[in-house]
């Protein structure tokens, strides 16, 4: 983003004359009404929405770069770390890619801009999670305050980038790897190459494009190496075990105007106040500086009661869960187990994930993917009927002889 500057202030001017649907998301990137979240979930589902939303998924030996994949190895290491909020992060980011229907590479820009943190600064001049210079903040409409920056909030950034990041998939048809460069190096670089190449946006070969930098060019193959390190790290059954674990789920939370820290707000408002200083640096020294607009921070979802919770996770009537009744139960026992001991099954809602299924009754993911033949790749659609137990198999009449 740090090439876009000199052109930016009239790609700014452009979008503000067009529809909001044009520039922005369809929704913000998470619900700003905390009671309507849940306060954690697994690891595995942030991985399968990335997948699911890669627009380049072939990782074959020769489609991404060696050196890169060996630059960026201990990515994959830090998404399973407790002790780091980079996968809490990361989700926030690709749910926010998602509800504006753009590809998860996207996702990895902060990773190569700031190894996803939100107070990153450069040397010259860039800030925060997406590493953006001054100017193209402003033109963005993040605001530069006395005591506040808004380019180290992963509210303000994030959103800022995504509507950029829309725009420039739009201007090159779609294509992630011209919009990335673009975003590396500004759009009227990038349309200068097309040109000068003979190419249009729609069917480029980026790799014959001429007049761009090395930087720029490598822009793209660090995306798709991270995005390969990524999708290859699921053969190693130890890796995502370590994914299936509670992750916090960040909202972007809109500030009374009383506040006056980062601390006595989340004291307040019964949130991890030591997450929501790390998560929010752009506060300088944690004190809320106010600025001409309300202020949002980014903070874990607080937990719901017991009967909230289960209402927020469990869409389905407890009568009309398959094996809840008899007949159900008949109908999906295999043949040649015991109807007495039939396995139960569950039947997936709308908005369910293997671990909110698993998390309810009492499994762990990876059992619960295994058991049915899935894996983290895996998409669960609504309908879809799983197996919770294994089935206990009949004992056969020679069985039974021998065990008297």
């Amino acid at each position: 983003m740090k090439g876009a500057a000199t052109a930016l202030a009239l790609l700014a001017a452009l979008a503000a004359s067009l529809p909001a649907t044009a520039t922005e998301p369809a929704a913000q990137p998470v619900a700003e009404s905390a009671a309507q979240l849940p306060a954690t979930r697994s690891g595995l589902d942030i991985y399968a929405r990335f997948r699911e939303g890669l627009a380049d998924p072939s990782c074959d030996k020769d489609s991404s770069s060696p050196r890169w994949r060996r630059h960026f190895a201990a990515a994959p290491q830090r998404m399973t770390a407790h002790d780091d909020d980079v996968l809490a992060l990361f989700g926030y980011v690709v749910d926010a890619l998602r509800e504006a229907s753009l590809p998860t590479e996207y996702a990895l820009i902060p990773f190569v801009e700031s190894g996803y943190r939100p107070g990153a600064r450069s040397r010259g001049g860039p800030a925060g999670m997406w590493q953006m210079i001054a100017v193209t903040a402003r033109n963005h409409h993040v605001p530069i305050l006395p005591g506040y920056d808004g380019r180290l909030s992963p509210v303000e950034s994030t959103r800022a980038a995504v509507r950029y990041l829309k725009t420039l998939h739009g201007m090159f048809a779609g294509d992630w790897r011209l919009a990335v460069m673009a975003y590396n190096a500004g759009e009227y670089r990038v349309f200068g190459a097309l040109r000068r190449s003979g190419q249009v946006a729609r069917d480029a070969d980026v790799e014959k494009l001429t007049g761009l930098s090395g930087i720029t060019r490598a822009y793209v193959r660090k995306l798709h190496a991270l995005s390969c390190l990524l999708d290859r790290a699921d053969d190693r059954e130890q890796w995502l075990q370590a994914l299936d674990r509670p992750v916090p789920v960040l909202e972007a939370v809109a500030l009374p105007p009383q506040a006056t820290s980062l601390e006595a707000w989340a004291r307040t408002h019964g949130r991890d106040s030591a997450a929501v200083r790390r998560l929010n640096p752009a506060f300088a020294g944690g004190r809320i500086a106010r600025g001409s607009r309300a202020q949002r921070v980014l903070a874990p979802a607080p937990h719901a009661g017991p009967a909230t919770a289960h209402a927020a996770t469990d869409p389905i009537p407890a009568a009309d869960r398959a094996g809840s009744r008899p007949e159900a139960a008949a109908a999906t026992s295999p043949v040649g187990t015991d109807p007495a001991a039939a396995p139960r099954t569950h039947t997936v809602a709308r908005g369910e994930s293997a671990w909110s299924i698993a998390h309810r009754h009492g499994l762990g993911t990876a059992a619960l993917l295994a058991r049915n033949g899935l894996s983290a790749r895996s998409v669960l659609r609504p309908g879809m009927v799983l197996l919770l137990d294994a089935p206990t198999p009949v004992p056969s009449p020679e069985a039974a002889t021998q065990a008297h």
